[in-house]
């Protein structure tokens, strides 16, 4: 299957193959619902989707996995490395390493902007040091670099029927929707790291602090005013789903299964959250496999008509409007 994703978009180095390949595993092994999803897209898409995922990936993890013994000088030590081999190979289009020739040439086929990456890495260099916010302000401006960036480096790829400019407000959104679910959803793991992704003012409003936070983790029980705070958080993530839905019809048409697959299962976190009473500290919230594989279904076959309406030609151009011909039939 790599081999052929890597044919059909046009990628025959055999340094790119193999770190294209490494990006893959990368994606496969973490990101359950995001390779789904991606499966659903045209092979040629799929790489360059795979890389930017790959990069994500690595950074996150050098932060949130670190070697035993390592400091919080040596971990931004190795941010700012694959940082400073990042901007060399976005500069020359030569760069070393398992996963970033791959991220380069994605970078340099879309021609997506090096800003997105270096808000990306300025995030993730705050968990770092900051471990909570104290109001929803102060989260959205670690979810621009950490979230919807990423939803913004994705459009490219992707496609449109609009400007990228009117997509990119839906995309941004949607890359921080998927966000907050993983923040509520993943309560109880944060606070292992001491870390609170949810606006401290907007829990003090139900009477909750990190302590209540942690005795729910500890005892792995619900309090009334957790469960309260974190009703009122899933209605305020399910607004930004609304505003990000709109985006999907501005995609290609044969991205928007893909997209439409992502959005139904990550949305659908958060009534498994509902279902279990809240309780995030009991048991991770995610949709059932038979469910997974009933959405994902429909939406293959939705992909095959797309794909089969639409002419085999080149990847996706770039910051064009409609790009693959619809096949005279």
């Amino acid at each position: 299957m790599a081999e052929r994703e890597l044919d059909a978009a046009g990628i025959t180095e055999p340094h790119l193959r193999t770190a294209y390949r490494e990006c893959r595993r990368v994606n496969a092994r973490h990101g359950r619902t995001y390779f789904l999803a991606t499966r659903l897209l045209d092979p040629r898409q799929r790489p360059a989707v795979h890389a930017l995922y790959g990069f994500a990936r690595h950074v996150d993890d050098l932060i949130d996995e670190p070697p035993r013994g390592a400091g919080k000088d040596d971990l931004d030590a190795a941010v700012s490395d694959a940082e400073r081999r990042l901007y060399e190979g976005l500069e020359t289009g030569r760069c070393f390493g398992p996963l970033l020739p791959a991220v380069v040439d994605t970078a340099h086929r879309y021609r997506i902007p090096r800003r997105y990456f270096s808000s990306f890495l300025r995030s993730m260099r705050m968990d770092l040091t900051v471990t909570g916010y104290p109001d929803r302000r102060a989260l959205e401006r670690y979810m621009h670099g950490s979230a919807e960036v990423i939803g913004l480096q994705m459009l490219p790829v992707l496609a449109t029927v609009t400007t990228i400019a009117e997509a990119a407000p839906h995309a941004a959104a949607l890359g921080k929707a998927f966000q907050l679910t993983n923040f509520l959803r993943d309560v109880a793991e944060d606070l292992d790291r001491d870390r609170v992704y949810l606006p401290a003012d907007e829990l003090a409003a139900f009477g909750v602090d990190r302590d209540l936070l942690r005795w729910c983790a500890r005892s792995r029980r619900i309090d009334r005013r957790v469960r309260q705070a974190l009703a009122d958080q899933i209605a305020t993530t399910r607004a930004v789903y609304r505003f990000a839905h709109p985006g999907i019809a501005m995609l290609h048409p044969v991205s928007r299964p893909c997209v439409a697959t992502a959005f139904t299962l990550y949305s659908e976190i958060l009534a498994r959250i509902e279902q279990a009473g809240h309780n995030v500290f009991a048991v991770r919230a995610s949709v059932p496999g038979p469910r997974r594989l009933v959405v994902a279904a429909g939406a293959l076959a939705r992909a095959h008509r797309a794909r089969l309406r639409y002419a085999p030609g080149r990847a996706p151009s770039p910051w064009s409007t409609v790009t693959w011909a619809p096949r005279n039939t």
